[in-house]
């Protein structure tokens, strides 16, 4: 016996799903959709932060899919059965997907991709079958989330860029990894710089590049003056090649460059030929850190110290290598000794080496979030309280003659003595983002600190014989910076408000210009001329003025291809790039010192 559906036209007798249905309401959520991308799109075009469009996107993503859900369960225009048929497809077609999709997607892809094209494509359908049967419209429904649900299942996230944009592939096409890594197996021994001699050990030198972003970590090129016509004439390149996953920037001492990467399970301090590119050694260990914004490898920057290299990688192993030759002195985890949680995007602090102490920051309980070790044995010196979550890098400066370890957290600016680990002072600054921006000394006693929370911010530090307080001089909007480090000149400070480049004035935090839209690059300055070297978010490279009265670039070319967060070097007349998946060095043209 047939049972009459109430929301049908099908007269007693007849099946429901053989009838032409009434239309059914589809306009609630139609607007549901197309406010969701309005969202999506209004985060990209208005230059909101990072935190911002990652929670907006996040929240908007859910709320339309929790609004769907109400929407589509109480809509009596469409049959109960019908109702109960597609919201289960849709429910068990997100738990499948959630389950069996590659795990570079995870359940942050899922929320930002899947459900949102799913849900998409569902009411465009729905939109397309409003007037047709029953069986046609609830069948194809079923087809429609089966095609977007499987789709994603067989696609692989390749990493986001600072705008939320993501990139897909096919799940089982080779990625870039995958290409350097059959690459390097099919590499011959001869394509391995050799040399039979016992390797000398290396001493720093005049114009050699140490430590992460340069001398102070200030990203400033002393002694240097280069030619600017970029655009007719420029830089050569003298050698470029594939290189596994990282965003660690490099070390150029003398001509061996140091830097990290990713290969397979393993991550790897590496150390190349500066002048062609060649391995010269490698030091591997055990280990891998991936997350769906920023892919896998490490994230920090090695250091180097009287002979020796000192790394970190992104599950927290610090070590010691001897620089001539990759050989460990020794080891250790910092995670173990600190016992803090994996952070979301792994351990980047950058290490610091200074009075006989390597300094890295855990951001462990129990005043273990800076932790100090003996460069000699790497036995642990001292540890001291920070907040709790940073991907900034300690770094030295200098308070009336008395040397300072300065580091950035999510809850404040703090200096702390080298040698002993003592507090020397503290400046509060809770807020709600993550910092990940080097600390910048100005004048004697000044400091401006930055991020997409606090915009940009100058502290000055009073010292009474007594003790040292800090104060704020004051807070501005004019430049937020998310991961991308800035560089004085002359009184002003040129860096990056999210994706746009800007200027602004160092005593009064007042913007001159913003113009150059560079995506979340990086910046170098080169203090002689002055010149400012951008790399850009996609991988060109381009010079603008130093020019506080306006925008002014002077020059540009493609210097390497794909997403670009890496920080360049400038070191002995060569300029050096790269990103997750190549690295290049280019020949600059060298003007004589005037």
């Amino acid at each position: 016996m047939a049972v009459t559906d109430p929301t049908s036209d099908a007269p007693a007798g007849v099946a429901s799903s053989h009838v032409v249905a009434k239309g059914i309401r589809v306009w609630p959520g139609l607007l549901l959709v197309l406010a969701f991308w309005a969202i999506v799109i209004a985060t990209r075009v208005l230059d909101l932060t990072i935190a911002t469009v990652f929670l907006s996107g996040m929240g908007a993503s859910l709320l339309l899919t929790l609004a769907l859900s109400i929407w589509w369960l109480s809509n009596r225009t469409v049959s109960f059965g019908e109702r109960m048929f597609t919201f289960g497809v849709l429910v068990v077609g997100t738990i499948v997907a959630g389950v069996i999709s590659d795990p570079s997607n995870g359940p942050i892809g899922l929320i930002f991709v899947g459900l949102p094209l799913a849900l998409t494509a569902w009411i465009a359908w729905l939109l397309a079958t409003r007037r047709v049967s029953v069986g046609t419209r609830k069948w194809g429904s079923f087809g429609v989330l089966a095609i977007v649900f499987g789709a994603f299942i067989l696609t692989r996230v390749d990493g986001v860029d600072g705008q939320n944009q993501v990139a897909l592939s096919w799940r089982w096409s080779p990625s870039a990894e995958d290409r350097y890594l059959a690459e390097r197996s099919r590499a011959t021994k001869d394509e391995t710089a050799t040399d039979d001699a016992a390797p000398a050990a290396l001493v720093l030198s005049e114009g050699d590049w140490r430590e992460f972003r340069g001398p102070n970590r200030q990203g400033e090129v002393h002694g240097v003056q280069i030619a600017t016509d970029w655009n007719d004439a420029p830089p050569k390149v003298l050698w470029r090649q594939k290189i596994g996953p990282a965003w660690s920037s490099m070390l150029i001492i003398g001509e061996r460059l140091f830097t990290q990467e990713q290969r397979g399970e393993n991550e790897v301090v590496v150390c190349l030929d500066a002048a062609t590119g060649k391995e010269i050694w490698s030091h591997e260990d055990k280990a891998r850190f991936s997350d769906g914004q920023a892919g896998a490898g490490p994230r920090a920057t090695p250091m180097f110290s009287d002979g020796s290299i000192y790394s970190l990688g992104a599950t927290g192993i610090l070590n010691c290598l001897d620089a001539a030759t990759g050989k460990a002195k020794w080891s250790r985890n910092i995670a173990t000794d600190s016992g803090a949680p994996l952070p979301m995007w792994g351990f980047s602090s950058s290490p610091l080496v200074t009075a006989g102490v390597v300094v890295v920051y855990a951001g462990g309980p129990n005043d273990k979030g800076l932790l100090g070790y003996h460069t000699a044995n790497g036995e642990p010196a001292w540890n001291a309280a920070s907040g709790p979550m940073s991907y900034s890098s300690p770094q030295l400066a200098s308070l009336g003659g008395n040397d300072q370890v300065l580091f950035l957290s999510d809850n404040s600016l703090i200096a702390v003595d080298p040698s002993g680990g003592a507090l020397r002072w503290k400046y509060d600054a809770p807020g709600g983002a993550w910092r990940t921006v080097q600390p910048r000394q100005i004048e004697v006693n000044g400091f401006l600190i930055g991020s997409e929370d606090l915009g940009l911010t100058r502290v000055d530090v009073k010292y009474d014989e007594k003790s040292w307080t800090p104060e704020k001089s004051y807070g501005s909007k004019a430049m937020r910076p998310a991961y991308n480090d800035f560089v004085v000149s002359d009184g002003f400070v040129y860096g990056f408000d999210e994706s746009i480049f800007c200027c602004a004035d160092v005593l009064s935090g007042k913007r001159r210009w913003k113009a150059g839209r560079y995506g979340h690059g990086q910046v170098l300055l080169l203090a002689d001329q002055p010149l400012l070297v951008v790399i850009s978010e996609t991988g060109e490279a381009v010079l603008v003025a130093a020019n506080s009265e306006k925008h002014e670039e002077l020059g540009r070319f493609q210097a390497i291809v794909g997403k670009t967060w890496n920080h360049p070097v400038i070191a002995h007349g060569r300029f050096f790039v790269r990103n997750d998946e190549e690295i290049a060095c280019y020949e600059l043209k060298l003007l004589e010192a005037q």
